[in-house]
């Protein structure tokens, strides 16, 4: 079997895939008797990635496995193919995915110390209906709080292999501009000011503003968009 066939075979099914493809499905895609060994795998995708140095998709590594997607820098044009307004989700949301995926595990009593305000459930509902949050234990305190975390569906959206490759908070702006841009730098964040006290009830901090939007929103106004990694190519 030549290298050829191997890398041809691996990049028709990365165009075809729906999301990504961890190593070992890739090496399914062979009979049995004449599998590539993983080495052969990865050798291919070492080559393709080359091939398409300085093209305008690239090979990328996510947490589920690797994906052919538009280079970030061309993200503005090529969503002009999709006419449908970006979506956009309001500060409160951002900062709350920001303060979990920095600080997981953790629970919404330590996020509400930390922002100052309550979390409004609708913000924890959105995010766990999109996958990227979920519920990882219980503090082991009275009440035995939910801890939350973030998903392997959070780092395939915004193009990370793991959460060493979030960005430093040195690099984020101000949570008041908040514009997460997640596909960026390979440092592992320092991390975040140790919170205050907890309340004594989790849902006695200040009401959330209510200038603020808590849910995906389509009109922008007062809400800051996320900004998702480079859309991945469909079959």
């Amino acid at each position: 079997m030549s290298e050829s066939y191997i890398r041809n075979v691996i990049e028709a099914a990365l165009l075809a895939a729906g999301g990504p493809l961890p190593v070992a499905e890739l090496m399914r895609l062979f009979d049995e008797g004449v599998r590539p060994a993983t080495q052969a795998i990865r050798a291919a995708l070492e080559s393709l990635a080359t091939e398409y140095a300085g093209r305008g998709i690239e090979l990328k590594e996510t947490a589920s496995g690797f994906r052919i997607q538009i280079r970030p820098e061309l993200a503005a044009e090529i969503s002009r193919l999709w006419p449908e307004r970006a979506a956009r989700y309001s500060r409160a949301l951002l900062e709350t995915l920001a303060l979990i995926a920095y600080r997981q595990p953790v629970t919404r009593a330590e996020i509400e110390a930390v922002r100052g305000v309550a979390v409004n459930p609708n913000i924890i509902r959105t995010m766990i209906e999109r996958n990227w949050v979920r519920v990882v234990g219980h503090r082991d305190v009275p009440g035995h709080p939910e801890l939350l975390g973030t998903t392997r569906e959070f780092l395939d959206y915004f193009g990370l292999k793991s959460l060493d490759e979030l960005p430093p908070l040195a690099e984020l702006k101000a949570m008041g501009d908040l514009t997460l841009q997640l596909a960026l730098a390979g440092d592992t964040p320092p991390p975040l000011p140790e919170p205050l006290p907890p309340p004594a009830d989790a849902d006695s901090g200040a009401a959330e503003d209510p200038g603020e939007e808590d849910e995906l929103s389509a009109e922008g106004g007062a809400s800051a968009e996320l900004v998702a990694g480079p859309r991945a190519l469909d079959g």
